[in-house]
């Protein structure tokens, strides 16, 4: 079992992805922008209750990398 990211690492991705956007010289974030930095902002963030999945082969990263593929980004 694994516990997801919380709301505060939710605002740190947030503003992290501000950040990025900035350096790239935009007032804006695109979905891109939180797929380049989902993975090193919030892997570090899931917690497992059970090393055993780890042994399988499925690391924080790895799913936070499935998760980008799974889930579409908003269409505005």
């Amino acid at each position: 079992e694994r516990l997801g990211v919380s709301p505060r690492g939710t605002a740190v991705l947030a503003r992290a992805a501000q950040t990025y956007a900035a350096m790239q010289g935009r007032d804006f974030v695109l979905p891109d922008d939180i797929k380049a930095l989902a993975v090193p902002v919030l892997a570090h963030r899931i917690l497992s209750a059970s090393q055993s999945s780890l042994r399988m082969g499925e690391s924080n990263e790895d799913i936070i990398r499935y998760l980008l593929t799974k889930v579409p980004a908003p269409i505005i």
